[in-house]
């Protein structure tokens, strides 16, 4: 079945920031959607590759001591294992790639 879905509207309506919603899949890969409050998000990391798309906005990314600015447009892949957090200040759409269940 064909979707087409406005995930900028999308993230507006979630009541939560930080709460993911799964949008569909395709080739195996979960599309989630995601509203950045500004407010951090704490270290985690997963058994699978993760990409993170902001679509509109900007992602914070720390990885260890280093945080890396990730804006509208842009893709950070985090490799499996590695931990990761979001700094304060991140707002706007994220778009989460993986493979979770």
């Amino acid at each position: 079945m064909a979707v087409h879905t406005n995930l900028v509207a999308l993230a507006s309506s979630l009541d939560e920031a930080w709460h993911s919603r799964v949008v569909g899949q395709a080739a195996g890969a979960n599309l989630k959607v995601v509203r950045m409050d500004g407010g951090a998000y704490p270290n985690e990391s997963h058994a699978f590759d993760e990409a993170l798309l902001v679509l509109e906005g900007q992602m914070n990314l720390q990885i260890g001591a280093a945080v890396t600015r990730v804006g509208t447009g842009e893709v950070y892949i985090v490799p499996a294992g590695v931990p990761h957090a979001v700094a304060e200040g991140s707002h706007g759409t994220l778009i989460i790639i993986d493979s979770s269940a």
